[in-house]
């Protein structure tokens, strides 16, 4: 650790990764730290339940991978990233027996809306037109100069508003307004709250324009082609380094940490100006989740046959039940119908589990102040398996005879994994309107702290959370800017040539 470098990351996520890569793209010398024994942040896998059963940790379907700007850029095919894209992305069961799905053909979805097929078309057909255009441009800090400000435009108007306003506006059939109020959860604030239109107008565009894929062999394979790529620029990784103080960093120009604010806040101790620290420790977190992993002995029994052919199930039944769900997170209750979301990997990835057999991804949201450590000695008693396991027997009777094994992960055991999901919170903090404006403060160029060669580029920056590497880029593009002279736009694809 004697050596000196020009720039080093502070962890290995996306985020951390992709900072990595910029920076030794422009041909600096580059050195992330890792801090567990395995790389990869939100996105590895492992065998959480039986052997040969590989689960997703954390993330586990990628449509802002797929879709990200800076991503495509890269050579990750060569390195073994390959994308499988489930015949439907997304399902979302009723009590009916039917369910609402989003395929990859705008038309053939709104097709199956009836009454609402026109205003599906109307709202989704532009955004999936347009998302090469308009991906560099909410991929990046609202404070901007958009170089599309019409087609931006067209998508903020209704980004803005709630999502039980915008679809209850919108749509007329319960079908139509469920799927989206799945989509719009994805925010991880009450339906009736500004901009949670805009989660379910980008994830469902996304759905359309690259799909909700899953990477074969598990989300590890993206953190591996990641750092293949990054070790193939010249840099260098070492695991098991964790930094609980900037006097543990080796020697470099410039130093970025995909890291939360909060634990930023903790590694800098006094060396942050007073206002700024204050700023930071005030971040407010958004609420956690509780996770489940299972090893299932066949296919999930769905009542909805689409469901037994996509990749994501939403299950939450109506948008009123998923408001009322949120609403009471929101509230720091727990929902008797928690909104639960679920993938089914192993039915389109022969390699995640024994012949004949499969594994499940879910979890539910949870207050934040579930996590013991804050709030209250018994919280870590919580245990929302129950529920999540009567969300999915609710539309998949007989599903509890399947199950061979779990591994449950409350917002303390992921936090314990992983020091960037604290109690659960696996966005990097809430992304309300003013913490996505002023994400951590208000700045065109958020990255920077009043440290000198010091950067943010976690999901606690925008665009905040997902796996997309966005966050990483636009805060090494700060550091080449600032420290060595060297300026990147906004739109890596404008910008970098693909190896």
């Amino acid at each position: 650790m004697g050596d000196e470098y020009d720039a080093v990351v502070v962890g290995s996520g996306p985020n951390g990764l992709a900072a990595g890569i910029t920076l030794a793209r422009a041909g600096l010398s580059v050195l992330v730290l890792e801090a567990n024994s395995s790389i990869g942040g939100g996105a590895r896998s492992a065998e959480l339940t039986l052997p040969e059963f590989v689960h997703d940790v954390c993330s586990a379907v990628h449509p802002l991978a797929a879709g990200s700007p800076f991503f495509k850029t890269l050579p990750l095919e060569r390195f073994g990233l390959d994308w499988i894209q489930p015949e439907i992305p997304l399902a979302h069961p009723l009590d009916d027996g039917t369910a609402a799905c989003l395929q990859r053909d705008v038309d053939l979805t709104a097709g199956s809306f009836g009454d609402d097929a026109r205003s599906y078309r109307n709202l989704m057909a532009p955004l999936a037109r347009d998302w090469e255009q308009l991906a560099p441009e909410f991929l990046q800090p609202i404070l901007h100069l958009p170089r599309y400000p019409f087609a931006l435009g067209r998508f903020g108007v209704r980004a803005i508003c709630p999502a039980t306003w915008l679809m209850k506006a919108l749509f007329k059939n319960e079908s139509t307004r469920a799927l989206f109020a799945g989509i719009a959860a994805h925010s991880f604030l009450p339906l009736e709250s500004p901009v949670s239109s805009a989660f379910a107008l980008v994830l469902g565009a996304a759905g359309h324009a690259v799909g909700w894929p899953i990477p074969r062999g598990g989300s590890q394979s993206i953190s591996n082609a990641l750092v293949k790529y990054f070790r193939e620029l010249g840099g260098e990784i070492e695991i098991d380094r964790r930094i609980k103080n900037l006097e543990q960093l080796p020697k470099s120009r410039v130093t970025l940490f995909d890291t939360t604010v909060w634990q930023f806040a903790r590694i800098t101790g006094e060396r942050l100006p007073a206002r700024y620290r204050q700023r930071l420790e005030n971040f407010r977190h958004a609420p956690g989740i509780f996770k489940i992993d299972y090893a299932l002995s066949s296919p999930i029994p769905w009542k909805a046959d689409v469901c037994r052919r996509a990749g994501t199930i939403h299950l939450g039944g109506t948008i009123d039940e998923i408001a009322s769900a949120e609403r009471e997170i929101a509230r720091g209750k727990i929902p008797e119908r928690p909104f639960a979301l679920v993938a089914q990997q192993s039915l389109f990835d022969e390699s995640r589990a024994p012949r004949g057999q499969h594994t499940l991804w879910a979890y539910c949201h949870v207050p934040f102040d579930c996590s013991p450590r804050r709030v209250r000695p018994a919280a870590d008693k919580i245990d929302m398996s129950e529920r999540i396991e009567s969300q999915i027997e609710r539309f998949a009777p007989g599903f509890r005879d399947c199950i061979l094994a779990r591994h449950k992960a409350s917002g303390v055991d992921l936090e314990k994994s992983n020091p960037n999901l604290a109690g659960g919170d696996i966005s990097g903090g809430a992304v309300n309107v003013a913490q996505l404006i002023a994400r951590p403060v208000l700045s065109p160029t958020p990255y920077r702290t009043p440290l000198r060669g010091v950067y943010l580029c976690s999901s606690s920056t925008p665009p905040a959370g997902g796996v997309h590497g966005m966050c990483g880029y636009h805060g090494a593009r700060a550091a080449l800017r600032d420290i060595f002279g060297k300026r990147l736009g906004a739109d890596p694809q404008r910008h970098l040539s693909r190896d």
